[in-house]
């Protein structure tokens, strides 16, 4: 059973500060939105370290926060060989999305799609996007919730509600810049929640880093060397294909990323961007890695600190709350809070973002009005943080929080990076290919899900695989019109070596 610990008031305070700069920051920014450009890209000048650190705050979300050092206790160290591919996959993105994105002059990565294949293709894509960042909202919300409950006694549906309820308000007050500058304070708090617990780890273990080291490697933890694929765990070469494609998606063709990166002055600061995030997300998810090898050891040296009804996930916020000093385990609960905010921020307004650009303004046609598409699109930031917050119930009911987003990523997200792929690599890819593709890789990836004992990490590559292969196979049998070269990878290419002459 587990053993009830008092959250204590000293944790109580730091985290009451912690949400009141949050909201603060969301007050001070809100109001000075006067344009959809405000709003959906902060008037396209902010800083791009800024822009970094919003990035990895929100994709580092409390799904991985919690579920990384959750991942390495229960099983390997494998997942940092796909953490290692960010800075390998981060000159594909400068080299084959972004281009295109300055060059355009978009609002959402989608519109690209639009001038590649046409009206149905945006939709498609972009309602695609709307699913997957859904689902993959209500896992973010349902971690930190598991972490307050775990560690105070509140009931889960509670946590969720409150958690939901606070990222939506001050991302509806202030846009896109209220989320990038909150998004960058709950990074310097991510991060030193991340440290606490390393150094604490490497106190509390009997032995210290040498011992952690020597415990992991013992049991089999490290598992660096071990390169043959396994369907039904993770090895280092399931994983690094694996992230290289997940990868290129959330940060070459996701809205959430994109957004963000817009949000710069120039091709150079996104780039800039991109690289910094990279090496922040080895350095970074590096250290939560250690922290699974830490907690294992550590409960290995005390196996009589974790009671039988704590595993996986939990073990991390069980131990922040007791094991830590009164006060250092309110600040690392506020770092879970931060990662799972900064996600649920981003991912309103995102989706806010593509409701209004890529399916509002279209259907509307030429009647534009650029204060109306401002209200709706906060209404909208309320609407996709109640709905979220409602997901997240539904994120209960399938176990891992990792595993669970990889459902929602594996089953929408493969195919968009599929149709982007087929663009920009190709003249003849085909849309109605790609929806051949599409309608293949969605049930068969259902099936993987439900049916196999095949580990989550197969999910993206497999449906994005499927999809890009049939798509691509059938481009020839439909036979596309040859697109426009400027919108392909070899026109752009050519188009950069004629502006340099």
């Amino acid at each position: 059973m587990t053993e009830s610990v008092a959250f204590g008031a000293a944790n109580y305070a730091v985290l009451v500060v912690y949400l009141a700069i949050v909201v603060g920051i969301g007050l001070l920014v809100s109001g000075k939105q006067k344009t959809t450009t405000d709003f959906f890209l902060a008037g396209r000048n902010v800083p791009w370290f800024i822009v970094a650190m919003s990035v990895f705050a929100t994709i580092t979300s409390a799904v991985t926060y919690m579920g990384v050092p959750g991942l390495v206790y229960g099983e390997n160290l494998s997942i940092m060989v796909g953490i290692l591919m960010m800075p390998v996959v981060a000159p594909f993105i400068i080299l084959l999305f972004l281009p295109f994105y300055q060059r355009l002059n978009v609002t959402t990565s989608y519109e690209y799609i639009l001038q590649r294949f046409g009206a149905n293709a945006r939709y498609c894509v972009s309602g695609l996007f709307v699913c997957a960042r859904l689902g993959w909202l209500g896992t973010v919300i349902y971690a930190p919730a598991l972490a307050l409950s775990v560690v105070t006694g509140i009931e889960l549906w509670l946590a969720i509600v409150l958690m939901g309820l606070l990222a939506t308000a001050y991302t509806a007050l202030g846009g896109l810049a209220a989320v990038i500058w909150t998004d960058a304070a709950q990074f310097v708090i991510l991060v030193c929640g991340v440290l606490l617990v390393a150094a604490s780890l490497m106190r509390e273990v009997p032995g210290g880093v040498p011992e952690i080291l020597r415990v992991a490697g013992e049991t089999g933890h490290l598992n660096l060397l071990e390169w043959k694929p396994s369907l039904t765990r993770m090895t280092v070469t399931v994983v690094a294909v694996s992230y290289f494609f997940n990868f290129l998606h959330d940060y070459g063709v996701d809205q959430i990323t994109v957004q963000r990166l817009l949000a710069t002055r120039s091709l150079g600061a996104m780039a800039r961007a991109t690289i910094v995030n990279a090496l922040m997300s080895v350095v970074i998810v590096g250290v939560l890695a250690f922290i699974g090898l830490g907690l294992f050891a550590y409960h290995q040296a005390w196996p009589d600190r974790l009671p039988d009804g704590i595993v996986g996930d939990q073990v991390f916020p069980y131990y922040i709350v007791h094991a830590l000093p009164a006060g250092v385990s309110g600040l690392v609960i506020a770092g879970i809070f931060a990662a799972a905010m900064s996600s649920m921020d981003s991912g309103i307004n995102s989706l806010s973002t593509v409701v209004v650009n890529d399916f509002i303004r279209p259907a509307r046609g030429s009647n534009a009005d650029d204060k109306k598409d401002l209200w709706i699109a906060r209404v909208l930031v309320v609407v996709f943080g109640v709905f979220a917050t409602g997901v997240a119930f539904f994120a209960t009911t399938i176990g891992e929080i990792l595993k669970t987003a990889q459902v929602f990523l594996g089953l929408f997200s493969g195919p968009v990076l599929a149709l982007f792929l087929l663009g920009i690599l190709t003249r003849r890819g085909s849309f109605v290919a790609w929806l051949c593709g599409v309608a293949v890789a969605v049930p068969a990836t259902i099936a993987l899900q439900r049916w196999t004992d095949v580990h989550f990490v197969y999910y993206f590559p497999f449906s994005f695989g499927l999809c890009f292969v049939v798509g691509l196979l059938l481009s020839f049998v439909f036979k596309a019109p040859a697109a426009d070269p400027s919108l392909t990878l070899r026109g752009n290419v050519v188009a950069k070596r004629d502006d340099s002459m």
